[in-house]
Parts: C-alpha cells; structure tokens; sequence
C-alpha cells in the first residue's frame, strides 16, 4: 500500500486548476475550495468534481441536486483562501466577492475564467470522497483572464505569454 503522505507529495505536483464550488437550492447555500474537477465527456457536457464526505457542504450538495463550478482567475486568489478557511458561514464567504446566478440558481462568481453551472446526474463513493457525475446546463466564459492553478501546496498565475518586445515593433 502507498503511504498516504507520499502520495499527498506526488499530488502536490499535479498542477490543478482552483475552483469555487457553490449550490443552492432546498438545503441551502453551499461553498468550497477544491481542486478535484474534471472534464468526463462533451456528449453529452459532463464534469467529475469530488468533494470529502466529513464536509458539511456535501450533504448540501446532494440534497440541492445542483453546483456551480467557477474557475477562479489569478486575481482570485484571496476568493480561494476565503472558501478555504473552516469556520466561516456560507454568508461570510460569499461576502468576499460578486454572484449573479445562471441556470440552476447556484451562485456564479463574477470575474471568474468560467462558470460552469450544473445538476448533479450521479453520485459515487470512493474512499473519503463523493464523486459527483454533473451535468452541464449553463456556462458563462471570460476567458480573456489568467487562471490560477495550484501546484507545489501554493497558488500560481497561468496564462498567455506576454508578446514578446521585438514582436510588438
């Protein structure tokens, strides 16, 4: 068996977009930082995020039977850590930015990359996580922004090079 420490190191080199996952719906409001997010098939749009049983935001999850993914620009980093920090209230959260809502009434984050708004299909077990299978109803794209992807346990900008001096001339 792989020692849980040396595997959390090897994923601390899996470069892994930032999201804000949110919901709302019968259970409430819900929000969490993850980066367990993927694309499973464009026919029909369906995405994989993973989200640890033990967090309240789980339950919430499944009852509201929707989420939103909104993948965080560079300049959201303080979003991150804000939806990162145990403790605060859903309301204390939401507070550190701008929503507006798209198909299924999930809070969307203004100046996010994307959000990517979503009903969840199906839900599997596997270990402390819930994989939830979502199918995609809405996106809004702003994708002219940098992104920030953690990779090493710390946040980092991605995006275009900037064009080069002598291109510019």
């Amino acid at each position: 068996m792989v020692d849980k420490s040396a595997y959390r190191d090897a994923m601390a080199g899996l470069a892994a977009a930032v999201n804000i996952i949110t919901s709302n719906g019968e259970a409430g409001l819900a929000g969490c930082t993850v980066s367990a997010v993927c694309s499973v098939t464009d026919e029909p749009p369906t995405l994989l995020v993973c989200i640890n049983r033990s967090s309240a935001n789980n339950e919430i999850i499944r009852k509201n039977g929707n989420l939103c993914v909104n993948v965080l620009s560079a300049e959201q980093k303080t979003v991150a850590m804000q939806f990162a920090t145990k403790g605060l209230s859903i309301s204390e959260r939401l507070a550190c930015a701008s929503w507006g809502t798209l198909e299924t009434g999930a809070p969307a984050l203004d100046g996010a990359v994307c959000a990517i708004d979503c009903e969840v299909d199906s839900v599997s077990e596997v270990g402390t996580h819930t994989v939830f299978y979502c199918r995609v109803k809405a996106v809004r794209n702003q994708l002219d922004r940098d992104g920030l992807i953690y990779f090493g346990r710390d946040f980092h900008r991605v995006g275009k090079p900037a064009p080069a001096a002598e291109a510019r001339a």
